[in-house]
């Protein structure tokens, strides 16, 4: 993975270690519904924290396990609020269908979804329609009054909900993210299975927070960072240290859940002590520990991942989707790690580029932009907006410019190259902004490399910016915002609002 230069987790040794675990998990039942935490194909969020996790981890290991079904749960509520994921751009109804096809190409496949939280919702009726064109097969459970503190109401909702229907003896449940239903399926599908006298067992494949690194670890940390949306805070367990007298980190809603599991599954199984755990650690399996080598890398990156958690969440704000409670939430995340917004180096830089573009008239549209990249070397390339470029497209070309050697007098677009995209969106398209976005100016420098080999050299650097830290001072419009992500940048922004830019 190009712009990793410190690397402070060691995902073979990780793989080895977690995928032993899961196994001992799985002998231990008859069946084995197995909640994953996070993403599945592509957890981004753990390779930002743990430089040097492969993103594709725990597909990999489930490719090693093998004899598995797959059952993805979204929310009803996501579906409606129309939340994003932003690693990828997308609405959490389109990341469903992502995940399903990223599932697929790893040589697995999803057997089921289960739309969850239901009431009713339209949007969530329509998607159901259009997964089932596409051939799933698709599950609804409503959303059960009282859960889970009303037991009578929560088992009487089981009972009817529908169950899916699995033959194998690891049932993996993952979702789009946090809050999607997950745990509520596992416990209902268990719920049936106990009743046909089936020794069903679950546990959740977490890897975050990490149970036996301390409690303020910024690895830890970077957790609250990631669910600060869901008011999730990290937790001594105390039931854990009741039991083994051993300290180990959990998230609240599991700890606080964990007297309601009991009782839940108790009335199912007749067992005071469910599934043999006898605390909510012991639901997990959790290796996560073994796999990190260097632990001054990994705090430093979890401490930049909580920064740009911050300015995430305060897009969103902007965007009108999160709230003020979230960013106060954040504001105390950043306090027990002793970072502000500024420790992100681009962020400086970004600004300083939008302060010269004002001083030296280079506003365009009214709208004054900065960019700034930090390269894998700790280089910071800015860049401005002007009547040619977007802020975000101008830094792109100057980085690749200096990873390629290029001169700054020399362009990378040819001007009638340039004059004829903006005369096309000007006179055609009747664009009233005809600067060039990250998407159009990635395809004019792609057709200048035909014929200019130093465009070609350039454009041949591009894949060296994946992973590199990113900052703009402002909202960005889609075709940067597609550009970007198809980068693979971890790109952050001040969200200024300009509507004439947001609608180009």
């Amino acid at each position: 993975m190009p712009a990793i230069t410190k690397i402070g987790f060691d995902s073979e040794k990780y793989l080895g270690e977690q995928t032993k675990k899961i196994i001992e998990r799985v002998q231990k039942f008859e069946k084995l519904y197995l909640e994953f935490g996070g993403k599945l194909c592509y957890d981004l969020h753990a390779a930002r924290v743990l430089p040097g996790y492969n993103p594709s981890t725990k597909v990999e290991l489930l490719k090693k396990l093998g004899g598995l079904e797959i059952i993805y749960c979204v929310s009803a509520k996501d579906i409606v609020k129309g939340r994003v994921r932003r690693d990828f751009g997308l609405t959490y109804d389109n990341q469903t269908l992502k995940d399903i096809e990223d599932i697929h190409d790893f040589g697995l496949r999803v057997g089921a979804v289960v739309i969850t939280r239901f009431s009713n919702e339209k949007p969530a009726i329509i998607f159901k329609k259009k997964l089932e064109n596409f051939g799933m097969k698709v599950y609804i459970h409503n959303e059960i009054d009282g859960y889970p503190d009303d037991i009578k109401k929560v088992l009487e909702g089981y009972e009817k909900q529908p169950y899916v229907e699995t033959k194998s003896k690891l049932i993996i449940i993952t979702g789009v993210g946090g809050n999607s239903g997950k745990m509520a399926l596992c416990l209902s599908q268990i719920y049936h299975e106990r009743k046909k006298g089936s020794k069903t067992g679950f546990a959740k494949f977490e890897t975050f927070p990490i149970w036996n690194l301390d409690l303020n670890h910024p690895i830890n940390v970077a957790y609250e960072a990631a669910t600060a949306d869901l008011l999730d805070v990290n937790m001594i367990d105390p039931f854990h240290k009741k039991a083994y007298n051993i300290t180990a980190i959990n998230y609240n809603r599991d700890i606080e859940n964990f007297d309601i599991l009991i009782n839940l599954m108790g009335r199912i199984t007749g067992d005071k002590t469910p599934f043999g755990y006898k605390s909510p650690t012991d639901m997990g399996a959790n290796m996560a520990k073994a796999g990190i080598v260097d632990d001054n890398v990994c705090k430093e990156a979890a401490k930049q991942e909580i920064i740009r958690r911050y300015f995430r969440y305060y897009r969103e704000k902007v965007e009108g989707i999160e709230t003020q409670e979230t960013l106060d939430q954040m504001t105390k995340i950043m306090k027990k790690v002793h970072v502000n917004p500024e420790d992100r180096k681009v962020v400086k830089a970004a600004r300083k580029a939008a302060s010269d573009a004002e001083k030296k008239g280079r506003g365009f549209n009214n709208v004054l932009c900065g960019a700034a990249i930090e390269l894998a070397d700790g280089e910071i390339i800015t860049g401005k907006n002007s009547p040619v470029l977007h802020a975000e497209s101008a830094s792109i070309l100057n980085a690749i410019k200096e990873l390629a050697k290029v001169p700054d007098e020399i362009d990378l677009i040819s001007p009638n190259i340039m004059k004829a995209i903006t005369d096309l969106k000007k006179e055609l398209l009747n664009k009233k902004a005809t600067s060039l976005n990250v998407d159009e100016t990635l395809i004019a420098l792609a057709i200048g490399s035909a014929t200019n080999p130093t465009a070609k050299a350039a454009l041949e650097k591009l894949k060296e910016l994946e992973n590199c830290e990113m900052h703009i001072t402002h909202l960005p419009i889609q075709g940067d915002e597609a550009g970007l992500i198809r980068l693979k940048m971890n790109v952050t922004t001040d969200a200024k609002l300009s509507m004439l830019s947001h609608f180009q």
